[in-house]
């Protein structure tokens, strides 16, 4: 396989999110055959079973997305110590109707940026969870739970401290070879 198509996350809904910086950031400095396409969360209603026999369009494309993409990358800020209720609806979403679960061994990695001390640690934990339900191949190591601060980010993805730039492109080499191990031993589609 030449490119890895890579469907990203951004779990904040926020029009000034420092998680989609931060996505940015990670796309610059990922490796050149990783090729990356958000897929968007915000226009899906809240999930019910009730939608099961008949699946809403926003719901059908979020499938699909998940379905052309040989790995997944969830960058997500943390909100009271979980995941934002966006990111789980949409994690909800593409996990039924029972059966159907979009994420059923996908490689996966996630990592998230706050203002605070131990940047994403709980929600990130929180999404491990979820995602082992949901039979994901999570990368778990190494972690990555980042201090975000508008002196080293910019609103480009720009990362200007060398260290922080140097972190970044080794966990998204990390993940580049993580996806290559999981999709040799259990390709997709």
């Amino acid at each position: 396989m030449d490119t890895y198509d890579v469907g990203y996350f951004v779990g904040s809904l926020s029009s000034t999110s420092i998680n989609r910086v931060l996505s940015k950031a990670l796309i610059r400095l990922a490796p050149k055959d990783l090729r990356f396409t958000e897929i968007p969360i915000g226009n899906l209603p809240l999930y019910s079973p009730d939608y099961d026999s008949d699946y809403p369009a926003e719901a059908l494309a979020l499938k699909a997305a998940i379905a052309r993409s040989n790995a997944v990358l969830f960058v997500t800020p943390e909100y009271n110590r979980s995941i934002p209720g966006a990111l789980k609806n949409a994690i909800d979403w593409a996990s039924r109707p029972w059966g159907q679960n979009s994420f059923d061994h996908i490689p996966a990695a996630m990592i998230g940026a706050s203002i605070g001390q131990i940047g994403t640690a709980v929600a990130q934990q929180s999404l491990r969870a979820v995602m082992a339900f949901c039979n994901a191949r999570q990368m778990t190591a190494p972690e990555a739970y980042i201090k975000f601060t508008p002196e080293v980010f910019g609103d480009d993805g720009d990362v200007r401290d060398e260290s922080t730039a140097a972190f970044l492109g080794d966990f998204m080499a990390e993940f580049r070879e993580h996806v290559v191990r999981v999709l040799t031993v259990l390709p997709r589609g």
